[in-house]
């Protein structure tokens, strides 16, 4: 077994890893760029090794530099994580030539699956089930319409070496194509550089059902079972959960030695995951197979019992796997919600700033939490949004879903905006609560996640009101504590009416809606809890979380003041590509640039028709959240 290793990654993974590591007692060296100097893995680490400036491309990314940390540190094998190097088989040569071991799979497995068209057809020799599509190398676009037309709509354009939803589009009519193509392969280039598509048939309403695989060098392969990863946003995942609810003992058994194969049909050696689509018949579709560990492996190891970067330090040290298949079981229900710095109502954005509080759940034999930020930590703009997994275990679905329900009710987080409460919504959700998840099941239950019903608004409505007025109070009474004249009128918050009544109307938002409400009184239900952030209030409800807050006066501003409002920054980024030439005519929703920011890009479109005068910025520089971006000037109407 290893002495030392160096952990090549950052955050919650990287202080995943360390944490298993020390319970084997094996050492630690962890790797920091500039943004990450006082980050948690680097304290948690035996030794930390400065790798560069913040930018990954400039630090993380960075092959060379990672391997002399290495060989400076006495590291006898280095442990990718995933994302960054993890399925870089350049990389894992470069471990080989300098006589370190990687932790991960054999250069050629990497290669094999690195490039999804290649991977189609080692999978097709290997009998697992394909998706219909092509995976040519003619990367002609009229070409590549003229399959899509041909294939018939909808179709999934994929980057062939991609993966987390990145250089990924779906296009449902023809006239969407050629858009669609030039982003997707934009995007690849940019995540991989390496810009090949592959298009293949988009099947309606599946589930996405990945299996956990794990092979040894001594020829040996088990499965450890499922993972529903269907719910996701821009083809990324929020909730998964193992096992994944309604697979019968049978089908679980087919797609099981399916992955097998998959494996076995690339010599492969340590933890893998083979990813399939499965459709309302039964039948599923082999989509990729990542060569790594996954995020969302704490699933798998609360129902299974197994420490999965274990078995990896084992595998890769030359030791036989721990277990045989049938040694292993299944036991009770797991779920892992992803907790990300981002706004959901306006498209997930990734958000920034300081984590100015931070109370997670109490950690207990039920409850988890794998976690790479502490209260005082910057989000940053260079590196992926996940602030933490919370991840749950009961004897039963039912229950391990009110263990996340009741979890996410007790994480708060101050300082940037967060998913929780729509992962909250997400998991009150009845479909969810049954089981009947797809991987359109966000779009599909858009009104009832983001709370948008007229009844969940009449429900809400005076809830949020004696919460506003609450908090109200209690400021009230906290100015009063601190004043010479705690009894002074200027206190008190009936608006100095002798004849004060119970009544106490108010102008809020809730959600997205301004409503004219009344308070009866300041007292809440005891079921409701209240978390504060710095738009307004959260409530948490058995019907499940509402954001309000008390609306602002009218100054009389006109609401279209500025039409310029929709052309700055959204956060910082850099901007990818300018897509219009200065002065030309453009019509209302044509895309002017696109900027880029946490790995994800976002779009800045024309608020009416017009043209650009001027453009402040070029493509490759970075842009501060908030900047004007461009001069636009609306068409006369």
């Amino acid at each position: 077994m290893f002495t030392k290793i160096l952990i090549a990654n950052r955050g919650e993974i990287a202080c995943r890893i360390i944490k298993t590591a020390k319970k084997m007692g094996i050492a630690t060296i962890a790797v920091y760029s500039d943004a990450d100097r006082h980050a948690l893995h680097v304290r948690l680490a035996d030794e930390a090794i400065y790798i560069g400036p913040s930018p990954s491309a400039e630090s993380y990314l960075v092959i060379d530099t990672i391997i002399q940390a290495a060989i400076a540190s006495g590291a006898e094998a280095i442990h990718p994580g995933y994302g960054f190097l993890s399925e870089n088989a350049e990389f894992c040569r470069q471990c080989q030539a300098h006589k370190i071991t990687f932790i991960g799979p054999p250069v050629e497995a990497i290669e094999a699956m690195g490039s999804k068209s290649a991977a189609k057809n080692i999978m097709g020799a290997a009998n697992v089930p394909l998706v219909p599509g092509y995976h040519g190398e003619d990367q002609n676009p009229a070409v590549l319409k003229q399959t899509a037309n041909q294939m018939g709509y909808p179709v999934l354009l994929k980057a062939a070496a991609g993966g987390g939803g990145k250089g990924m589009r779906a296009v449902y009519h023809a006239a969407e194509f050629d858009q669609a193509l030039a982003a997707a392969k934009r995007e690849a280039k940019n995540s991989f550089n390496d810009d090949l598509m592959l298009i293949e048939k988009y099947l309606q309403k599946p589930r996405h059902v990945e299996i956990q695989v794990f092979c040894d060098q001594h020829n040996n392969a088990v499965f450890l079972f499922e993972r529903d990863c269907s719910v996701q946003r821009r083809h990324q995942k929020v909730i998964e959960e193992a096992p994944a609810p309604g697979i019968s003992h049978e089908l679980r058994q087919r797609m099981g030695a399916a992955a097998i194969r998959a494996a076995t049909a690339i010599n492969y050696q340590g933890a893998g995951t083979v990813e399939f689509l499965l459709d309302s018949d039964g039948d599923f579709f082999f989509m990729e197979m990542n060569t790594r560990l996954q995020v969302e492996h704490p699933v798998t190891e609360m129902i299974s019992g197994q420490d999965l970067v274990e078995w990896q330090l084992r595998v890769a040290s030359g030791e036989p796997l721990p277990c045989s298949q049938d040694q292993l079981t299944i036991n009770g229900h797991a779920f892992e919600a992803r907790i990300y710095a981002e706004d959901p109502e306006r498209d997930f954005l990734p958000a920034t700033g300081k984590i100015i509080s931070l109370q997670a759940p109490a950690e207990t034999t039920h409850v988890r939490i794998d976690s790479g930020v502490i209260e005082g930590d910057e989000v940053s703009v260079f590196y992926d949004p996940m602030l933490a997994k919370l991840i749950v275990w009961d004897s039963d679905r039912e229950r391990a879903l009110q263990r996340l329900t009741d979890a996410l009710s007790h994480y708060r987080v101050g300082g940037v905006i967060t998913n929780i409460a729509f992962l909250y919504n997400l998991a009150s959700c009845d479909a969810f609560r049954r089981g009947e998840v797809d991987t359109g099941f966000i779009e599909e239950h858009e009104e009832e996640i983001f709370r948008r019903r007229q009844e969940d608004i009449d429900y809400a409505t005076p809830l949020a009101a004696q919460a506003i007025f609450a908090a109200r109070t209690m400021r009230a009474r906290e100015r009063a504590k601190q004043s010479s004249e705690p009894n002074s009128p200027w206190h008190l918050v009936n608006h100095w009416r002798a004849s004060d009544t119970q009544q106490k109307p108010l102008k809020i938002t809730l959600g997205k809606q301004q409503i004219e409400a009344v308070a009866a009184s300041a007292e809440l239900p005891a079921d409701i809890k209240v978390v504060s952030d710095k738009d307004g209030l959260n409530l948490f409800t058995p019907r499940g979380v509402f954001h309000c807050s008390e609306t602002p006066p009218d100054l009389g501003l006109d609401d279209n003041h500025d039409s310029t409002a929709n052309l700055t920054a959204p956060m910082n980024g850099t901007l990818v590509t300018l897509m219009v030439e200065v002065g030309a005519a453009v019509a209302k929703g044509d895309t002017l640039l696109v900027m880029e920011a946490m790995k994800m890009e976002h779009t800045i479109v024309a608020p009416s028709a017009g043209r650009v005068s001027e453009f402040f910025y070029q493509a490759g520089d970075l842009v501060d959240g908030g900047a004007e971006l461009l001069l636009f000037e609306a068409a006369e109407k």
